[in-house]
């Protein structure tokens, strides 16, 4: 079997993190997003991570080809080896791009984009949820409704994008956590046995 390259795409709220840490603990995989490898580099004081805080202190967004490099130094490490599962990367169609370029210097491909996706009002509703429960004061319907018209724009195009390459599966997230993530398992146990 070839190395896992797995990405979990999706709006916020949606539910993805949620399955791809229980798929990763069961794979035994790293579950690798971009906010822990940023604050990794941040603690520990590396050039790319000064050069990350430098845009972050400016309230700006890291750049593409600096935040690819922060994933390709991420996914290169030992525990990495098998595969590895992507949450929240890439963002958009360039990082995507860049990313198959770099996968593909070291003889790798993505091995599937895992899409998860619910009306908006199923989304929305849960988020609202989750903010109550854990007190979260940053999942106003304001700020909701703007994550997920910046996820639209952005992120939005890597559903076709991924699908005109072969390799996307949607899922329907409005189950339960238990049902989708049988669902998953089940297409992932079909890949490993590509």
């Amino acid at each position: 079997m070839a190395k896992l390259v797995l990405i979990f795409l999706g709006p916020p709220g949606v539910g993805k993190g949620t399955q791809a840490t229980k798929l990763a603990a069961d794979l035994k995989l790293p579950h690798i997003s971009t906010g822990d490898i940023f604050r990794d580099h941040l603690k520990r004081d590396t050039e790319l991570g000064r050069k990350a805080k430098e845009y972050m202190n400016a309230g700006r967004l890291v750049p593409d080809e600096l935040t690819v490099s922060l994933v390709m130094d991420r996914i290169g490490k030992p525990d990495c080896k098998a595969g590895y599962i992507l949450d929240g990367f890439p963002r958009n169609v360039k990082q995507g791009e860049a990313l198959e370029t770099a996968l593909k210097q070291r003889d790798e491909r993505v091995t599937a984009a895992l899409n998860f996706d619910a009306p908006r009002q199923v989304v929305v509703d849960r988020i609202a949820g989750r903010a109550r429960k854990e007190g979260r004061v940053d999942d106003t319907p304001a700020t909701v409704t703007k994550r997920l018209e910046v996820y639209d724009a952005e992120t939005g195009p890597l559903t076709p994008w991924y699908k005109a390459r072969g390799v996307l599966h949607e899922f329907d997230a409005q189950g339960t956590i238990e049902d989708i993530y049988e669902e998953l398992k089940s297409v992932v146990k079909r890949l490993k046995a590509e």
